[in-house]
């Protein structure tokens, strides 16, 4: 790339934008270290744990992300919601360092602007959220912290109960395409762990 060796200098002192670094996450021993996590929050909850084939690619996705996010979406009631409430940014706090910022949909239209300062996002039932109306100007809240998520390399780790069909009914296709290209996705699929 002959040419192009201060460019990034150049473009600082212009005060262009940068392009960001991926947010990197590998967790040695990962499936162990999720299978204590998932045990450890699980027995708070007075429950014995249940390991799902879904936690294994969880496992894949914590001991190497290659930059991209992370979608849970499917069935209710099989551990989306801790997996991204509790266990994930407790894992990621304690092996890699990195603050996990965690929020349910419904209070990220609240503040929108307040998310896209962030750098690593939880977002918890994507799909609940209402359309955020603020001053007159409509926005919706996952649309923008997903395009974040693509142009500033923001790491996006996001549960919902949606199926495919249903996130392109509720959002649109641009939506998926941008889940496809910054996420790995995991269909959790199969009864309720809940009784």
């Amino acid at each position: 790339m002959s040419g192009f060796n201060n460019i990034l200098d150049d473009m600082r002192t212009h005060g262009m934008r940068l392009p960001q670094q991926k947010i990197q996450i590998a967790v040695p021993h990962a499936a162990t270290i999720l299978r204590k996590a998932l045990e450890y929050f699980v027995a708070m909850e007075g429950r014995t744990l249940v390991w799902l084939p879904e936690y294994d690619e969880v496992a894949r996705w914590l001991s190497g992300n290659r930059g991209r996010g992370l979608f849970m979406y499917g069935s209710c009631g099989r551990g989306k919601t801790l997996l991204c409430r509790y266990v994930l940014p407790a894992i990621i706090l304690k092996h890699c360092r990195k603050v996990v910022s965690v929020f349910d949909m419904n209070e990220v239209n609240k503040n929108i602007d307040a998310v896209l300062t962030k750098h690593i996002i939880s977002l918890d039932d994507v799909g609940t959220e209402a359309l955020s109306i603020q001053y007159g100007q409509r926005r919706m809240a996952f649309a923008e912290i997903l395009d974040a998520a693509e142009k500033d390399n923001k790491l996006l780790i996001a549960s919902s109960n949606l199926n495919v069909s249903e996130i392109v009914n509720h959002y649109d296709d641009r939506v998926l395409d941008r889940l496809k290209s910054t996420t790995v996705r995991i269909l959790f699929q199969g009864d309720s762990l809940r009784a």
